[in-house]
């Protein structure tokens, strides 16, 4: 049976980082309700103002992506930095390495994704949508999160209007034809157990 969950950027909620370094503003959460210690996956945003240190989440895979702002350098575990943009594709890598971050220019806002790695696996793409595409979900949880514009989507007799940072659960959708259509720059996540 589909499960069809709209999430609207009004109601995330906002909390301290791990690190108390900045503030964090979570999308999705399982199990509803899970603290930093104990969820399975986690889709938040947070505002990096400053150069520092990311927070370590043991047993953590994460990808970031860069929502706004001018990018950052991420140095992981000591290896050479990576800059992250707008442009880039998401960065996957584990969350319980050193990272140290270097604002490009000014602060940033970010999409994290993250999965406990000893039972789930997650993807993060990023789609341009300029007309109407239809997506076939292959993963147990599926988010559309529309970043820039707005999206219509349609999934087994749903519909949902998606504004920025709107986001559209689905959830056992594998196989179905989930049509998106508008004009949009919107992220597609997928969660899978191992």
């Amino acid at each position: 049976m589909i499960r069809v969950t709209v999430l609207r950027s009004s109601t995330y909620r906002r909390m301290p980082w791990k690190n108390g370094g900045g503030e964090t503003v979570e999308i999705a959460v399982s199990p509803e309700g899970a603290t930093l210690s104990d969820f399975g996956w986690r889709l938040s945003m947070a505002t990096v103002a400053a150069d520092g240190p990311f927070s370590i989440f043991a047993g953590i895979d994460r990808t970031l992506s860069i929502l706004h702002g001018n990018g950052m350098s991420l140095t992981i575990g000591g290896k050479p930095a990576v800059l992250l943009t707008q442009d880039s594709a998401p960065l996957a890598f584990p969350a319980d390495v050193s990272v140290s971050a270097t604002l490009a220019d000014g602060p940033i806002m970010d999409l994290n994704v993250m999965t406990r790695r000893n039972g789930l696996r997650h993807r993060v793409e990023r789609v341009d949508v300029h007309s109407t595409v239809t997506v076939h979900p292959a993963a147990a949880t599926w988010f559309v999160l529309c970043h820039q514009g707005t999206l219509t989507v349609d999934c087994g007799g749903e519909h949902a209007d998606l504004g920025p940072m709107d986001a559209l659960l689905l959830e056992e959708a594998q196989g179905t034809d989930v049509v998106v259509s508008g004009k949009a720059r919107c992220f597609l996540i997928s969660i899978d157990p191992i």
